[in-house]
């Protein structure tokens, strides 16, 4: 589980305001930050209405509030960022903060 054996992370992510095609594909690339250089392995568009989007994206460093830092640099404001996957574990939906279940065994 500790970021440097590489573990995908997934994100569910709602942003105020859109990224263009251009900006989603330079977060693919490499976005340059403070601690150096971060990119996703994917980014996705689900949708959303008004001014709140929704984006799919995959991770597989595990630096400080990285997910956020990347679209604070495109421009754009995290409102909620739900992880959704952590390596081939799927996360449950009801499952709530500060809660656990124990995972099945194969």
């Amino acid at each position: 589980m500790h970021p440097r054996y590489g573990a995908e992370r997934e994100y569910a992510v709602r942003v105020l305001g859109e990224l263009s095609e251009e900006q989603m594909q330079s977060m693919r690339d490499g976005v340059q930050l403070e601690d150096g250089v971060a990119k996703f392995g994917m980014i996705e568009f689900l949708g959303g209405e008004g001014s709140n989007r929704w984006y799919r994206v995959t991770i597989h460093e595990g630096r400080n509030r990285e997910v956020r830092r990347m679209f604070e640099a495109m421009g754009v404001t995290v409102s909620r960022l739900i992880r959704t996957r952590f390596g081939d574990v799927g996360l449950p939906k009801n499952l709530r903060r500060g809660r656990w279940e124990e995972l099945d065994m194969w």
